[in-house]
């Protein structure tokens, strides 16, 4: 059976990614970083048949060894320190971990596969932060990168470290420019997710309001389920490439807050919503709207869940979540 390894396993990402490959029939090994790590339960009780390795996108010794035992057919990198507003306070950590942890990996790579260089494929995590200062509408993968915060910058230099592998020793090397995509499992710091819980929580009585930042936000989301697809479907063309992931459609956090809030059958929810210039971000990117149409024209991928199935979801799991830490 085919092998891939990825490495952030315990994100979102990669419990969907995980649950893909298996049901697929791959021997799956995901890296964790520290012996001790907090989330490694969550992935053993996720996804049991995934091979645990312990390593670290700075070590690159470590990656080696994951390497050696893996022995991957496919490499997704979803490792990163990925929370944006994280990256302004912690900008030096960001760079390491984000930027110079996916060159570690990508020479790893090429270390290990001793003169093959494309016998493993790659799949590198880029994001559509990557774009910021917008310079088109919508973007697409040829738009020019305008990061707006270290987070940006930093998947700009992977980015462009993966291409340059890719030219330079003709490795099987792909990244996915991938827009919001959000979840249940997606953390409680992002702005989706804290929505979901705190609706969730002030439809239950347990919360009397939620505190947000900028609402005129907008952003193209969609369901990290059906991303995860796109990321295998790169690794199995001929060729590697970058690829747009994205609905296509654009929302604000207002539209978001309508839509949350009309799944608990509140519709003017003013009352529960209070401005905090704290959250706003110090460079904000305000337009983001992908093209897709290369990922749904080259890889046949389109997204299956739209932005209302995506924000009824969360908040319905999150419902049942509340209501079973209360007691109820």
């Amino acid at each position: 059976m085919p092998s891939a390894l990825i490495t952030g396993i315990t994100g979102q990402d990669g419990l969907y990614l995980a649950e893909l490959l298996l049901a697929k029939g791959y021997d799956v090994y995901g890296l964790v970083r520290g012996q001790n790590n907090p989330k490694r339960a969550l992935v053993e009780e996720t996804v049991p048949g995934v091979r645990l390795l312990t390593g670290d996108l700075g070590d690159m010794s470590s990656l080696l060894r994951a390497l050696e035992i893996a022995q991957p057919d496919e490499l997704y990198n979803l490792g990163a320190i990925s929370f944006v507003a994280y990256s302004w306070e912690n900008a030096r950590v960001t760079s390491e971990v984000t930027g110079m942890g996916v060159l570690n990996l990508l020479e790893a790579v090429r270390l290990f596969a001793r003169g093959e260089p494309s016998r493993i494929r790659v799949y590198q995590a880029s994001s559509s932060e990557m774009f910021g200062k917008v310079q088109e509408v919508p973007q697409r993968e040829s738009t020019l990168l305008w990061p707006r915060s270290p987070y940006g910058v930093a998947k700009v230099f992977a980015h462009y470290m993966t291409i340059n592998y890719r030219e330079s020793y003709g490795m099987h090397a792909s990244s996915g420019i991938l827009f919001n995509h959000e979840s249940p499992r997606r953390g409680p710091e992002f702005v989706t997710r804290k929505i979901s819980i705190a609706v969730a929580r002030i439809a239950l009585g347990l919360q009397e309001e939620v505190v947000l930042g900028n609402l005129e936000a907008k952003r193209d989301w969609g369901y990290a389920g059906d991303y995860v697809d796109a990321m295998w479907r790169m690794l199995q063309q001929p060729e590697a490439d970058d690829y747009v992931v994205a609905t296509g459609q654009t929302h604000s956090i207002r539209d978001l807050l309508d839509l949350a809030f009309r799944a608990v059958d509140i519709d003017d929810w003013t009352p529960y919503v209070r401005l905090d210039p704290a959250f706003m971000r110090p460079a904000e990117v305000d337009m983001l709207v992908g093209d897709p149409s290369k990922a749904r024209a080259v890889l046949g991928w389109k997204p299956e869940v739209d932005f209302q199935g995506l924000v009824t979801l969360m908040v319905e799991h999150d419902l049942e979540e509340q209501r079973r830490l209360a007691g109820r």
